[in-house]
């Protein structure tokens, strides 16, 4: 099983949207921090569906708190700020998957302390800044499950 790691997110059907590809996958989904939305928003629970049920969901005040609830877990941090392709890691089960929020990206510190587990999905048009969060996570998710499911 992966973990996806969602810090601060702020747009709730793509939550939404990626709490659903957490429950088809059987991936935990961790939410990090302050939320842009409630967690009960009508348009989060909607683009759920009606698979709540069965999202592993854990919240996490900050992200030292999710490192104490996993100190023998390995961390992938999502940028577009790198130039290692996510193709390029070799993946395991219980790996953490973290992504930023929507509008932002996960801070420049903890993309510099972490530089060697740093990955991206690599864009075709350069004029193009980045890709739906949903999607990214759902790119990255699948091609560590291909990895360990040979």
């Amino acid at each position: 099983m992966f973990n996806v790691v969602l810090v601060e997110p702020e747009i709730p059907p793509t939550t939404g949207n990626i709490a659903r590809l957490c429950a088809a996958t059987q991936t935990k989904l961790h939410v990090v921090g302050v939320t842009g939305f409630r967690m009960d928003d009508r348009t989060l629970r909607r683009a759920g569906l009606d698979y709540w049920n069965e999202v592993d969901l854990y919240r996490h005040v900050d992200l030292e708190a999710l490192y104490a609830s996993a100190p023998e877990g390995r961390f992938f941090y999502l940028t577009t700020k790198t130039r290692k392709v996510y193709t390029d890691q070799q993946f395991a089960q219980g790996d953490f998957l973290v992504f930023g929020p929507e509008t932002r990206g996960l801070p420049a510190s903890l993309l510099e302390t972490n530089a060697d587990r740093c990955l991206t999905v690599p864009m075709l048009n350069p004029n193009v800044r980045s890709l739906n969060l949903a999607t990214t996570v759902g790119i990255v998710l699948y091609e560590a499950i291909r990895q360990t499911s040979r």
